[in-house]
């Protein structure tokens, strides 16, 4: 396996080879790209199913991503083992701009790669462009898929097809300073209303901190706090969405949240900008005293400045003792319609969402498998993930089921709201009617 970086011809210019050496590698290299680009059907899928060849992989990079190149690394050396005259490229890309880059690969498919990773929020909206090929015999047939957890196999599942294979499932709770709290004498926070005192005080007595780590544009960070105040994303009738951040209960929740921007906890100059990568680097690295992070985001802290320092505890809900709602995220690995090695592809994918490989994840990176079995012993393992699990069991949210969604994820429709008001350019209702306007007009043709 190798990670794909610069391009081919600067590798051999960097390698001094002889022009007659580099003319042949330009041969190899033509005939390699024209079996990339196999003829295409109308609707995008290739004519062709090599058997053999190179196949390129598309996965997120994480705020730690070593561990996770190691234990894909095993995974891909299996692959090839067992699949003579077929390689494998990863390539690591920001989950940030996703979206454009996997726009311009369903536009081109010639140069695609072969799979993806992508973010369960993203299924209806890819399967909606056509990026995504119908796996679901494949799936069916595998032995393995009959212990995914069902709200997983949902993630990548669209009108009773299936669109890839779950990687992992995430929710988030908070992290928070063991060494902080007992220098000041505090207890883990209960309610929400006591999660925000508990922030201010800490930046009170230790001004160098942020008390509550919070982003601007932290989307799934945020939202705990509009579902625990008893807000909605969206409204359903029938197939149809309405957008429901702005209503009374959305409101209260979204001014929970703005109200942690702030010198006397996050200065807005600073935090109004950072996404949830950023939230937990501040915390791993000691400049934060708490911290909305996931299961997922156990390997960077347990790698930073803290280890050994902190405890993970659920966020809490709005009356003391609750558990606020969490986004029921995770990942997803699927097989792109315009692939020219369907069967290779499926047989990669699989290596890399089966159960030994979601196990290896499990104790390298803390994400949670999408099997019950293998997520069950890996509780066994390591008792941290047990507040994630209680997140877990005290119920999930998601977002809507419309492609509409992926347009207003890649717009950044909600942390332009709450920018807007940790900027202070407009008031909390303004802003969510802003919000709303656009949901409802990404909405609209997404049926």
């Amino acid at each position: 396996m190798k990670l794909s970086g610069l391009p081919p011809a600067l590798g051999f210019a960097r390698a001094g080879r002889t022009p007659v050496t580099a003319i042949a590698a330009a041969l190899l290299l033509a005939g390699l790209t024209a079996t990339a680009c196999a003829p295409q059907t109308s609707d995008g899928r290739a004519t062709t199913d090599e058997k053999t060849g190179t196949l390129r992989v598309w996965l997120f990079q994480e705020v730690s991503n070593k561990p996770k190149e190691q234990v894909v690394d095993r995974a891909v050396a299996a692959f090839e083992k067992g699949h003579r005259g077929a390689k494998v490229e990863v390539e690591y890309i920001p989950v940030e701009t996703r979206a454009q880059r996997v726009k311009a690969a369903f536009n081109d498919p010639g140069s695609a790669p072969d799979l993806i990773e992508y973010g369960n929020t993203d299924t209806a909206g890819y399967v909606k462009d056509g990026g995504l090929a119908d796996i679901s015999a494949e799936f069916t047939a595998w032995d393995e898929a009959k212990d995914t957890d069902p709200t997983a196999r949902q993630s990548v599942t669209v009108g009773g097809k299936v669109y890839g294979a779950p990687l992992f499932v995430g929710v988030r709770a908070l992290y928070y300073r063991t060494d902080v709290f007992k220098e000041l004498g505090l207890t883990a926070p209960r309610s929400q209303a006591e999660l925000v005192t508990t922030a201010k005080k800490i930046r009170k007595a230790k001004p160098e901190l942020y008390g509550l780590a919070v982003g601007g544009a932290y989307t799934y960070g945020a939202m705990p706090f509009v579902w625990a105040a008893g807000g909605e994303l969206a409204t359903t009738n029938g197939d149809s969405y309405k957008a429901a951040v702005n209503s009374e209960a959305a409101l209260k929740g979204i001014s929970t949240y703005t109200s942690l921007f702030g010198e006397d906890n996050c200065p807005a100059a600073k935090c109004a900008q950072m996404g949830g990568n950023a939230t937990v680097t501040a915390f791993a690295s000691g400049k934060a005293a708490m911290a909305i992070g996931g299961d997922f985001s156990h390997a960077a802290v347990e790698a930073g400045t803290v280890k050994g320092r902190y405890a993970v505890v659920p966020l809490p809900g709005t009356t003391p003792g609750s558990i606020a709602p969490a986004f029921a995220g995770g990942n997803n690995i699927g097989v792109l319609r315009s692939t020219s090695h369907r069967g290779l592809a499926v047989d990669l994918l699989k290596s890399l969402t089966g159960k030994e490989t979601q196990g290896k994840l499990f104790d390298a990176m803390g994400f949670l498998p999408t099997y019950t079995d293998v997520r069950a012993a890996a509780a066994r393992r390591q008792p941290f993930v047990k507040p994630f699990i209680d997140t877990l069991g005290a119920g999930t949210r998601f977002v809507p089921a419309s492609p509409g969604w992926g347009r207003i994820d890649a717009s950044l429709v909600l942390p332009t709201m709450f920018q807007e008001v940790v900027s202070g350019r407009k008031d909390v209702k303004a802003a969510a009617d802003d919000a709303a306007r656009k949901m409802d007009a990404a909405f609209a043709p997404a049926g």
